[in-house]
């Protein structure tokens, strides 16, 4: 570990960055190698259950990762981790098409009828629909040439990225009902980002 260090240290800042990059990806896959491995392994009780679970947290655990490298520029003044934001992001939306794909084919073998009326009529449903619906159009222009297309319009949509994180977290707290405690650590990091991002506005006005 000391070694890899130590060459990342020595490297170009074009190759440090690249390198940073493909350790970052490889990490955003962890997750889903492991939850993969504990299915075919036989040791979860309830695989769909457990794969809608992890994938479920981990698209709110990248969100917020998303969420997180705005203020962690600030705070060291690099300028990598805006440069990791948006492969973040795309692991966030991802994870969360994995998440909607599993309930639409493994849990409701994609029974449409029924789909529907669980989105209308159960709120953590209808959020996480919510959510994800959001996400589409993130996803979708996160090239650099919809960011020459859209130009000042690209940031104003991305904005989006706001709502779908809070979205996210009422998901998890409203599917859980009795102990709180994971989503409500989640909502706290969710609150801190958003703090801070409020906090630098109002010292700017």
């Amino acid at each position: 570990m000391t070694t890899l260090r130590m060459k990342l240290h020595a490297a170009p800042a074009g190759r440090r960055l690249a390198i940073g990059k493909a350790l970052l990806f490889i990490a955003c896959l962890l997750p889903l190698a492991r939850a993969a491995w504990i299915v075919l392994m036989g040791e979860a009780v309830n695989p769909i259950e457990f794969i809608t679970r992890s994938t479920g947290t981990w698209t709110l655990v990248w969100l917020l990762a998303t969420l997180a490298m705005t203020p962690l520029r600030r705070f060291t003044g690099q300028a990598w981790p805006l440069k990791c934001r948006r492969m973040l992001g795309l692991f966030a939306f991802f994870y969360a098409s994995l998440h909607f794909a599993t309930y639409v084919w493994l849990d409701q073998f994609f029974d449409w009828q029924h789909i529907l009326k669980d989105i209308a009529k159960r709120p953590f449903i209808t959020i996480g629909f919510a959510a994800i619906v959001l996400m589409s159009p993130l996803a979708l222009t996160s090239t650099q040439g919809w960011m020459r297309r859209l130009k000042r319009n690209w940031g104003k949509l991305h904005r989006l990225v706001y709502p779908v994180a809070v979205l996210a977290v009422l998901h998890y707290w409203w599917l859980v009902k009795l102990d709180i405690t994971q989503p409500a650590i989640y909502g706290a990091v969710l609150v801190l980002l958003l703090g801070l991002r409020l906090w630098w506005r109002s010292r700017k006005a």
